[in-house]
């Protein structure tokens, strides 16, 4: 008898050894698993556990290994919008045997909507940005209990994660709000056209660029990236160090490229800006006349201190500035901020301080995209740093000098201790690699705006990311949908370029145009639901090879006869058609390359242009600006993407 305690305690040691077993995060309840391919099912355990999955009549079971990692293959399941249970179980009945049931598990199309602020912005209302167009509408009518969502929330890692704290949601009027707008557009189109129920992934975080989003071993072609991998890691071990090493380095970089910032600085004080331009800040210089300006500018404003503030530190609120500023007042630097969406927050010294003619003198380093003092939901104000007083506003005039273009500059060096998000494989180690191998049909991808001051590194980048996925999955060459970046004063016809270049020349891929759903003045276009149409389209043809137009007329050659250039089109879907009357939107230009406004008039499959003004014509560009405009579409309704005849 006295044996018996021993042997309990030595039962319940050995059922401490072994751990719980765990799922790889996309497995739960309410989840849509992939029809028509096999299943992968993978997650953790003690060593030598045999683990077993069920689901749909199959029983397949594997035994962890020496890390404690297992993995089965489920067979291809057939469509079922039938709510079922999918089973885990482990142990023997020597111990006991264990499982984990994950209820209400549905079969269909499964697809990972990824990408940036576009693709991360939701169905429902946000602050500080518009409402998508018909949300309302929409939501009340997504009682919609065969489309899902799996949400991965906001994180980076330095090494690729194998978990993640994401979750199945099922579509109601209740909870639409909370989905991917894009995703939600685009998983309803499926769902009606392929009656099956749709899953989809969404992966999405705003203002980052595509380099993020892609391995370390996919960025091995471009070493200026697995370069900054490496130094944000020792940047890692001792922060304020390599902080400090890049204050150095970006004031040099300044001292060397900037006029503003050599041997006679326009930070000293008394500086003669007579011949400075005017404009109301806060705002987007893009928004104000300088819509592909990226580099350098300065600002300048004066304020003379209230009754009763002399002797007092001040605090000095700048808005947000894209991306990098440093503020002086008086010639004393009062501080430096590198994120472009970040409150400015300066301690202003009394010392640095007169009764009158205080001169606040701002350098901003823009590298793409917008740029400026720009932020108007955040405090743009001076108040005593010791006091309740009113608060003396800087809204309004400033003087501003545009002191170099970064085009042909050396990089400006990146502080890898900020912009987490924005460095390289951190966003696919966070929220992609937890989700590989989880079967699926394709990818939807909305990004490309943080990348829109490097456009032609993203005709080799963007392929390279969608390369990488594919790899990681093992599922060849699975559809991977992108959607290209809406007309907007702040973003380039470069990197619409560099979209359509990659989608001609990257295997099994579709390119949702969007000339006609943009926002001159919002980033953030309201107008979401004809992109997840779009997407829909490009979906039932490329992955369900329905017979269907999926593009809008695609640029394919063109022939010069005299003074007129005829353009070719793919995808004519029908026929092409100029809604509204006229086409607009065309450019032509001779030897010179002046371009002048074009009349351009269809001709059977052909669109015709010439001028007056070029009488032997050599290129022709259509929607060619930031706020690309244009009406040449199909008589399928989809749009022609903007391009150039002269592209390099």
């Amino acid at each position: 008898m006295r044996k018996l305690p021993a042997l309990f305690a030595s039962l319940l040691f050995a059922l401490a050894l072994r751990g719980e077993v765990k799922l790889a995060s996309p497995f739960g309840d309410h989840m849509v698993l992939q029809q028509g391919r096999p299943v992968p099912v993978w997650g953790t355990a003690s060593p030598g556990e045999k683990v077993s999955v069920q689901f749909a009549g199959q029983k397949k079971s594997a035994v962890a290994d020496a890390d404690g990692k297992w993995r089965v293959t489920l067979d291809p399941l057939a469509a079922s919008a039938k709510p079922r249970e999918f089973v885990v179980s482990w142990g023997d009945r020597k111990s006991k045997v264990e499982n984990r049931k994950f209820s209400d598990v549905l079969v269909g199309e499964v697809w990972l909507c990824g990408g940036q602020s576009n693709m991360e912005r939701q169905l429902g209302p946000r602050s500080g940005q518009k409402p998508i167009l018909n949300w309302e509408p929409a939501v009340a009518a997504a009682d919609l209990p065969q489309l899902r969502q799996f949400y991965v929330p906001l994180h980076t890692a330095d090494t690729p994660q194998a978990t993640t704290d994401g979750a199945w949601t099922v579509c109601s009027p209740k909870t639409a709000p909370d989905f991917c707008a894009v995703g939600f557009f685009f998983a309803r189109d499926l769902l009606r056209a392929r009656g099956v129920p749709v899953g989809i992934i969404h992966s999405a975080y705003g203002g980052t660029p595509a380099e993020a989003w892609t391995s370390k071993e996919g960025l091995a072609g471009f070493p200026e990236f697995t370069e900054q991998i490496d130094q944000a890691k020792q940047a890692a071990a001792d922060p304020e160090r390599a902080h400090r090493e890049f204050m150095e380095k970006l004031n040099a970089w300044f001292r060397a490229n900037d006029p503003g910032s050599g041997a006679q600085p326009w930070s000293a004080p008394g500086q003669d800006t007579s011949g400075w331009e005017t404009m109301k800040l806060p705002v987007l210089w893009e928004d104000a006349g300088h819509p592909d300006w990226d580099g350098v500018a300065w600002f300048h404003k004066t304020f003379d201190l209230p009754a009763g503030w002399s002797g007092h530190d001040l605090m000095l609120y700048l808005s947000a500035v894209d991306d990098i500023d440093t503020t002086w007042i008086n010639g004393t630097e009062v501080g430096t901020t590198t994120l472009y969406n970040l409150q400015r927050t300066y301690r202003v010294p009394a010392t640095a301080l007169k009764a009158t003619g205080n001169e606040i003198m701002v350098r901003v380093l823009d590298t793409g995209g917008g740029g400026g003092i720009w932020e108007s939901h955040l405090r743009f104000e001076i108040v005593p740093a010791d006091g309740n007083a009113t608060p003396l506003p800087l809204a309004g005039p400033w003087q501003v000098r545009f002191s170099v273009p970064l085009a042909g500059l050396p990089r400006p060096p990146q502080d890898l201790t900020a912009a987490k998000s924005n460095q390289p494989a951190v966003l696919y180690n966070a929220m992609i690699a937890p989700l590989v191998p989880y079967a699926m049909r394709g990818a939807t991808f909305y990004q490309g705006e943080n990348n829109a001051g490097r456009a032609t590194q993203y005709r080799t980048l963007l392929p390279a990311l969608i390369a990488d996925w594919r790899k990681a999955w093992g599922q060849g060459d699975f559809p991977f949908l992108f959607v290209q970046i809406a007309p907007h004063n702040g973003q380039p016809p470069e990197i619409r370029e560099a979209q359509f270049l990659a989608w001609q020349e990257t295997k099994n891929t579709a390119l949702a145009v969007t000339i006609d759903v943009g926002d001159a003045q919002d980033i953030h276009p309201a107008n979401k639901g004809p992109v997840g149409a779009r997407l829909a389209l490009a979906a039932r043809a490329l992955a369900y090879g329905e017979n269907i137009e999926y593009s809008g007329p695609t640029y394919a050659g063109f022939t010069v006869d005299g003074g007129r250039v005829a353009l070719r089109f793919t995808h004519l879907g029908g026929g092409l058609v100029a809604p509204g009357g006229e086409l607009n939107g065309f450019t032509i230009a001779g030897a010179d390359k002046v371009f002048h406004p074009a009349k351009a008039e269809i001709s059977g499959d052909t669109v015709v242009v010439t001028s007056p003004d070029v009488p032997q014509p050599m290129t022709v560009r259509y929607g060619w600006a930031n706020v690309a405009s244009g009406n040449l579409f199909n008589a399928a309704g989809l749009p022609a993407s903007p391009f150039r005849t002269d592209a390099p």
